[in-house]
């Protein structure tokens, strides 16, 4: 490290600087972006050293499953933005949520999940977690005298995910923290939505946050990658399961993301703007029967959203009449948008929730969560926003 890597010189820095400039580490060959370190291991000055660096007596890389210079900046980077102690990186965003049930709760140990969270995390906590004895309780978001009638003696965690995918229901972070302060249970957000740019939980008192770095930390669909972000203590149990069971990042896909986030505060600003717009395009389409999108003031969130986030996100869900067969044809009416299930890219995608990522729900599990057959999700990339209501122009002109 040079002289001028002090890091002292991003004290009180913004978020926009973080982005950019912290997680830096230079090597003695003085490189100004961050270099990728693609080894599965390091060598050792002695015996002695090998002994101390194992035994976690003296710091330094061991083995790239759990210590790599590339995928420690990233995560240095991640706390930075969220305000935390400590980061560990993970393959990838259900990796992450795997790692922090497995690293903090117990078998007898009760968790509250709110329904409105991405299929594969209900899955997860309702079909794998319970095998081991781990007590799940699935609470609509917004109802919150359901979430406090149904903490226990037993209760370790709350889990939400705030604005919800993909109906952008939006929870009050700060009173979720003091009901599981009350209850003594962790606090966990799901932030992949949102991102740092625009949302941090851990300011509002949440114990953890976590992201799908797949979505918009990366921002072009390139790689799968996922981060927790908490207190040393509970990122240092984290690690603890990463390092033995192996849900390891990849140097090259932590150097993908940790190049990503430069731009993070810059494209979440734009994914917004046009998000938005188009939003308020679909509210006066005739063939739209609704639209949910935190940034429409009509929106049951919308006063929260605006003071709990900086903006309202990239993601925007509609209902188009006729089920499942309208959805379709809508879908399939489009020609630019992207048929794929993977959201925060620079080109928009377009999906059927319904028969995708929350298509291993059961129908009644989704009807609890408000997937209706005629629901269609759209996550705005960054195309200029009047080709996006041409194309969904097609696809509306499909249902005639």
């Amino acid at each position: 490290m040079t002289d001028r890597d002090n890091r002292d010189a991003l004290d009180g820095a913004r978020i926009e600087t973080l982005a950019v400039r912290s997680g830096i580490s230079r090597s003695p060959e003085g490189e100004h972006s961050e270099p990728i370190y693609t080894t599965s291991s390091y060598v050792f000055n002695s015996a002695a050293e090998a002994a101390a660096r194992f035994a976690g007596e003296q710091p330094g890389n061991v083995y790239s499953r759990y210590t790599n210079p590339t995928v420690r900046g990233f995560e240095e980077r991640m706390a930075a933005l969220e305000g935390g102690e400590a980061a560990v990186g993970a393959a990838t965003g259900m990796a992450a949520i795997l790692a922090t049930a497995m690293a903090l709760l117990s078998g007898g140990d009760h968790v509250i999940c709110s329904r409105d969270v991405f299929g594969t995390t209900t899955n997860l906590f309702g079909k794998y977690l319970t095998r081991f004895g781990v007590q799940v309780d699935f609470v609509p978001l917004l109802d919150t005298a359901a979430w406090r009638e149904a903490v226990k003696p037993n209760t370790a965690m709350l889990f939400i995910e705030t604005p919800s995918n993909p109906l952008n229901e939006v929870a009050d972070i700060a009173a979720f923290a003091q009901l599981a302060k009350d209850a003594g249970a962790l606090l966990v957000v799901d932030n992949t939505f949102c991102t740092p740019a625009l949302q941090r939980p851990l300011a509002f008192g949440a114990d953890i946050v976590l992201h799908s770095g797949t979505k918009f930390l990366d921002g072009q669909g390139r790689c799968m990658g996922g981060v927790v972000v908490g207190s040393r203590e509970h990122m240092a149990e984290v690690m603890t399961f990463l390092r033995t069971c192996g849900p390891s990042l990849s140097p090259f896909n932590a150097w993908v993301l940790f190049k990503g986030l430069e731009t993070l505060g810059l494209r979440m600003e734009a994914h917004c703007r046009s998000t938005l717009e188009l939003a308020r395009w679909l509210q006066a389409q005739p063939e739209v029967q609704k639209v949910f999108y935190a940034g429409l003031e009509d929106h049951p969130g919308h006063t929260l959203a605006a003071r709990q986030q900086s903006a309202f996100g990239g993601v925007l869900a509609f209902e188009v009449r006729g089920g499942r067969e309208g959805a379709w044809r809508c879908i399939d009416g489009t020609r630019m948008l992207s048929l794929t299930a993977n959201l925060g890219d620079a080109k928009s995608t377009i999906v059927h929730p319904a028969t995708t990522t929350h298509g291993r729900l059961t129908p009644e599990q989704r009807a609890e969560a408000g997937i209706s057959e005629g629901l269609i999700r759209v996550a705005v990339g960054l195309e200029h926003v009047e080709d996006l209501k041409a194309d969904l122009r097609r696809g509306l002109d499909a249902l005639a």
